[in-house]
Formats: structure tokens, sequence, C-alpha cells
């Protein structure tokens, strides 16, 4: 039997690549985390150590960062004086009800642009999404028009169905790519056993889970993100945390302890979400990638 030649792929140019490569995710790690990193410990400090600097050139003095007595003094100012507590409800309300609201309804407009086919569907399809890649800037003022005359500013309903209205095509868009992926043979089989289009349908969410379940999370994280829509179709009575972090900053004072520990409360949860159901997300995100 005539031997083969083993080829080697540890060759200098390949070893330079990884150290190349190792270097560049330790410098975007860095660029990533360091400002997390500074917000969560000045949220600790009090006003005079948060802005205590080593002197330029000097890198020894940078221990000086870490030179402080913790307080948790702005975390309490944030509850007891500015109500955060009652802004994270309408954070949390906000987005959850636009992330349920958009997957039942996208659920279902998408399984349907998925199983049936009908005169002008891919005109319909292509409708539904260019309502999404309009820019918010662009629809805000008639949308706060129709909302006034609604007497849905300043409410949870309104704010909930503002997201909704954004949510809802990128919904359709993303859920009719994990129907597609099912085979239509499972739902054939059902409906042969007796079971309606609504039946066959609810059998086959179960595959599609994960793709439900990594939408759920992107809208969760837009509406919990968003701030231009909090503070004006959400002015007043459904204020959210973006908006009552912005009015920290004041004309006569900038509460910058107050801003870090407010930071830190907004993005803990969806950070903590995020690293709970990673594996979840990237498994829900590929689904329909590859059409078989």
């Amino acid at each position: 039997m005539a031997s083969r030649d083993v080829v080697s792929y540890d060759t200098p140019l390949s070893r330079a690549l990884k150290v190349l490569a190792g270097l560049f995710l330790a410098l975007y790690l860095v660029w990533t985390l360091l400002p997390f990193f500074v917000m969560f410990v000045s949220s600790f400090k009090d006003l005079l150590e948060a802005f205590k600097l080593p002197a330029v050139g000097d890198w020894a003095g940078i221990t000086v960062f870490f030179e402080f007595t913790p307080t948790f003094k702005h975390y309490t100012s944030l509850f007891t004086e500015n109500s955060f507590g009652t802004y994270i409800l309408n954070s949390l309300i906000a987005a959850g009800g636009s992330a349920v609201i958009s997957v039942i309804f996208g659920s279902l407009a998408a399984y349907s642009l998925s199983r049936v086919d009908f005169r002008g569907k891919q005109d319909l399809f292509f409708w539904i999404i260019s309502t999404r890649m309009a820019p918010v800037v662009a629809v805000m003022v008639p949308l706060y028009a129709i909302f006034r005359s609604l007497d849905l500013v300043g409410t949870l309903p309104g704010l909930i169905l503002a997201y909704t209205t954004f949510n809802l095509p990128f919904a359709i868009w993303i859920l009719k790519g994990f129907f597609d992926n099912v085979p239509f043979a499972i739902e054939e089989a059902q409906m042969v056993d007796g079971s309606t289009r609504f039946q066959a349908f609810r059998s086959i969410l179960p595959l599609v889970a994960p793709g439900i379940g990594a939408f759920v999370v992107l809208c969760i994280l837009f509406a919990w993100n968003d701030f231009l829509f909090a503070a004006i179709i959400g002015s007043g009575g459904a204020k959210t945390l973006p908006v009552a972090t912005r009015e920290l900053v004041q004309p006569q004072n900038i509460q910058w302890g107050s801003i870090m520990a407010a930071g830190v409360v907004t993005t803990a949860p969806m950070m903590l979400l995020g690293l709970v159901i990673r594996k979840y997300l990237v498994t829900g995100l590929t689904m329909g990638a590859v059409k078989e």
C-alpha cells in the first residue's frame, strides 16, 4: 500500500495568524468590556473619588482608580428619590408586552406566508418588511399624531403598540424563515389523522421554539434599550429606564454617580439574559439559514 504524505498546517504563517487573531480578540475584549467595568466601579464611588486620575504617562499611578471606599448611596438614591423601581417595571411591561404580541401575531402571519400560495404573496411580504426599513424618525410625527388623537401618549398600552409597530414586521420576516425550514409533511400527517390546520400549526411550534425564543430576546432588547419611542410616545406616565437616566443630566447638576448606577441597572439584566440563553440564542438565530 502506497504511503501518503501527511500535510502539516502548522507553518510559521499559520502560527503568526493565530497570534494576530489572539491579539485582536484580546484588544476587542478590552475595548468592549472596559467601559462597562469603569461604569460598574464608578457607580460605587463618591463624586470626588470618581474623578481621581493619574498624571498623563504615569502608568504606575493607575492604582488610584481602585483606591476608594465603596458606597451604595447612588443605588439607594435611584430607588428612593428617583422612583427607578417604577421605571424598571414600565420597561419590563413595555418590552415583554410588545414581544408577546409580536410573537403571537407574527407567527400566525409568518406561517400563513410560508404555507399558503396566493397572488401577490412576494409583493405583500416585501411591503411588510419595507415598513421595518423606514427610519424611526420618519414615522414618529404621524405616529405621535395618531396616538395623541387616541389618548395613547404617555400610557403603557401606547408604548407597547409603538414597539409592536416596528417589531411585528421583523417578527414576520424572521419567523417565516423558521417555518420554511420545517417539512410540510409533518402537518400533512397531522391533518390526515383528522387535525385542523390550526392544530397542525400548533404541532410544529416546538420545532421552531428556539427561533421564536431568539426573536423574543431580540424584541426585548430593542424595546428595553429604546430611547426615542419612550421619550416621545411614553413621555409622562410610561417613562422607561433610558429616559429616566437621561433626566439625571440637568443644566445645573450632572449626577455622575447616579448615572453610572442607572447604567448598571439598565445593562445588567440584558447582559445576564444574554449569558443565560446564549446557547439557545445562537441555535435560534441559525435556524432556517440552510435550506435542505
